[in-house]
């Protein structure tokens, strides 16, 4: 044991009151004692792991009605012990944002983890949970799900699952006005909606397809890909908005890529056909954004040294860009990419894409894709909404013109009988080996999420 039992008083000056990090890993450890939250009242940093620790906090706490103990503790780290109870009290701990317990014994989290008001990262990962589908979220570190998921009692909707049932909410809505008379103001909210057109494989006379190998399906299973043409990237910082809208969409409704990842592409660079498929690590290669030809074994681990680099000169545990990512890989044997007719890797998600199809503000035609390990209507739902959101992007920059007025091509588009053109929705097929079709987007079903923003002509 360490830290003693203790009376809880108080009364004593504090042993190290400066002491901000404790290393007690790799131990013999069993239990620990109130004394240390007396003893180092400024503790910011406390690793556990390696030892034999059966509960957590456990001991470390003093009983209740005493003053909050670590007030500053940001992490703590119990990997690797014996931990089969993790206590509803960690919520006691008002500044805890990294929690790491892999590789215990534990069977239930609490709800009570919904309650730590920082907790950003959290390792759960190594537990034989009772509930497989938290187990699931928890091989994902989805911590953010992980905690809606906890904080609903084990019931909770993801993102994906709440954007239904608020279109649900609004179209009951809409019903309840022309049930009442309201139809003129339908009219008006008709005739302002975004418009998107839908050009069927049997009307293309170059239609897109995507052929998808075995082998993602223990990988990366589902995909869904469509052309949108169109788009204008021209005016302003239309350019920098759309890889915003872009990145918000991959913190909100894809759940930091834990559930889907989106990839846009310029459609004139793709090289189709096209092959959904994987790879080893040491053999798929890739042009990154930004970057040299590189092996995503070596991409790994040049992200995860630039990772360490950030942490350590921003003193912080959180990373930003796609050093977030790397753990989303973890255990894969092999990594899934997208392939052009060349041999080319133009997507590795949830990576990365290739320099090779990057978007310029030149780009009129777009080639989407969303990947999920989740679910075939999670990747609709997330193209859905990537879609809307283009729409209403494209139509904000017509409208504005964001200070591009002497662009005569943009006063073109901008003139009044313009305002309204809809973009053109290509559908891309999705076939196996044998050709044959696995999905097609948007089929007549696809865009029902967007409906109330959105008039699609089919």
């Amino acid at each position: 044991a360490l830290g003693g039992t203790g009376d809880g008083a108080g009364d004593a000056a504090p042993a190290f009151p400066q002491l901000r990090s404790l290393n007690l890993s790799a131990n013999r450890l069993r239990e620990l004692g109130p004394g240390l939250a007396r003893a180092a009242p400024q503790l910011q940093e406390l690793l556990l792991s390696g030892n034999r620790l059966r509960a957590l906090p456990g001991g470390l706490l003093p009983p209740a009605g005493l003053p909050a103990p670590f007030p500053l503790l940001s992490r703590l780290d119990a990997a690797d012990n014996e931990v089969a109870e993790l206590g509803a009290d960690i919520a006691a701990l008002p500044a805890l944002k990294s929690l790491d317990v892999a590789n215990n014994q534990l069977r239930e989290l609490p709800a009570a983890l919904a309650d730590c008001p920082r907790l950003k990262e959290a390792n759960f990962r190594g537990n034989q949970l009772r509930d497989k589908r938290l187990e699931k979220m928890v091989n994902g570190c989805q911590t953010k799900a992980i905690l809606e998921y906890l904080r609903a009692g084990g019931r909770g909707k993801g993102k994906v699952e709440s954007a239904r049932e608020d279109v649900r909410k609004k179209k009951r809505e809409k019903q309840q006005k022309k049930d009442s008379g309201d139809g003129e103001l339908d009219e008006v909210e008709e005739a302002s909606k975004l418009l998107v057109k839908v050009l069927h494989v049997s009307e293309n006379p170059a239609p897109l397809v995507v052929k998808v190998s075995p082998g993602v399906k223990d990988v990366r299973a589902f995909i869904v890909c469509c052309v949108l043409k169109g788009v204008n990237l021209k005016p302003g910082n239309a350019l920098k908005r759309f890889l915003t809208m872009q990145t918000k969409l991959h913190e909100d409704i894809c759940e930091k890529r834990t559930v889907a990842t989106i990839a846009t592409h310029d459609l004139q660079l793709v090289k189709a056909p096209l092959t959904y498929d994987v790879q080893p690590p040491d053999e798929l290669k890739i042009v990154p954004l930004g970057r040299k030809e590189i092996k995503a074994k070596e991409l790994l681990r040049q992200l995860q040294l630039e990772a360490e680099e950030q942490r350590k000169q921003k003193k912080r545990q959180n990373v930003s860009g796609l050093h977030r990512y790397l753990q989303l890989l973890d255990g894969k044997d092999n990594y899934p990419c997208l392939v052009d007719a060349e041999g080319a890797v133009i997507s590795f998600p949830p990576i990365t894409n290739s320099e090779k199809t990057k978007i310029r503000k030149e780009t009129r035609d777009l080639f989407l894709e969303v990947t999920s390990d989740t679910s075939l209507q999670i990747c609709k739902d997330v193209m859905d909404t990537l879609i809307l959101k283009i729409a209403e992007l494209n139509r904000s920059a017509l409208e504005n013109r964001e200070g591009s007025g002497s662009d005569v091509e943009l006063d073109a588009l901008c003139a009044p009988g313009n305002m309204n053109l809809p973009l053109v929705v290509e559908q891309v097929r999705v076939v196996d080996t044998d050709g044959n079709l696995k999905v097609l987007y948007p089929s007549k079903t696809d865009l029902a999420t967007v409906s109330s923003l959105l008039t699609v002509i089919r």
